[in-house]
């Protein structure tokens, strides 16, 4: 069986992509949290025991590591059918938009970092966030209308809809706007099972992480906290 290694539920959107992946194609597979630590060090050294980078998600099948969590869903796509669309269209626009995910949207990643538990309101909406949030847009309403939903790349769940899971829980928290059949795929992404374990178990985490904390509260104003406590 495979073993996962990551981090924290609320706060791990690398970690979130091949977890989700495994859990909604079910595909069998251990967890293993490792949460995040404020001394940088010894994170750094611990990590380092299961993980060439130093960082997550880490996917361990016997002998073989893999790390990054496209490379995670290249390994596991040799094995099991469904991780990309059938159709050669529909893989070569899911690919794409996935690395498209995997290199960019660097100002969303800053100003809206992921922290399931918090409801938050950004405190400026800057032009290259804007950029971010109009180009998702763009982007699920493309896939969605070119190949029929109700996921990006056709009627199943696929690699390119695990890539960007972690910006539905970016944009349930700071309630960031989508227009036409992309507020509707918002919707059906949190609803599904893996969606919802996910969410609940962020929530249930003791291990709170003041550097992230930080960097929701950098940018935006707190609104509201759903942990349990």
């Amino acid at each position: 069986m495979y073993t996962l290694h990551i981090a924290n539920k609320n706060y791990s959107s690398w970690s979130l992509r091949p977890w989700i992946l495994l859990r909604q194609l079910g595909i069998a597979f251990h967890e293993q949290v490792h949460p995040f630590q404020a001394d940088v060090q010894a994170q750094r050294e611990h990590f380092l025991t299961f993980s060439p980078s130093a960082k997550v998600p880490v996917l361990q099948d016997g002998q073989t590591v893999v790390w990054d969590s496209l490379a995670i869903a290249e390994y596991l796509a040799e094995q099991h059918v469904g991780v990309w669309p059938g159709d050669r269209a529909a893989r070569a626009w899911a690919r794409a938009a996935s690395c498209e995910m995997h290199s960019g949207f660097a100002h969303l990643r800053e100003r809206c970092t992921m922290n399931c538990a918090v409801r938050a309101r950004p405190q400026t909406v800057t032009p290259q966030l804007q950029a971010d949030i109009e180009r998702i847009n763009t982007l699920f309403n493309q896939g969605l209308s070119r190949f029929g939903g109700p996921f990006l790349s056709g009627a199943a769940f696929t690699a390119v809809d695990a890539m960007y899971a972690p910006v539905m829980f970016r944009i349930q928290t700071y309630d960031l706007p989508m227009q036409g059949a992309a507020a509707d795929y918002v919707s059906h992404m949190l609803a599904l099972p893996g969606m919802q374990q996910w969410y609940a178990q962020a929530l249930q985490e003791r291990d709170i992480d003041q550097a992230h904390e930080q960097d929701v509260a950098r940018y935006s104003d707190i609104i509201g906290d759903e942990r349990q406590k």
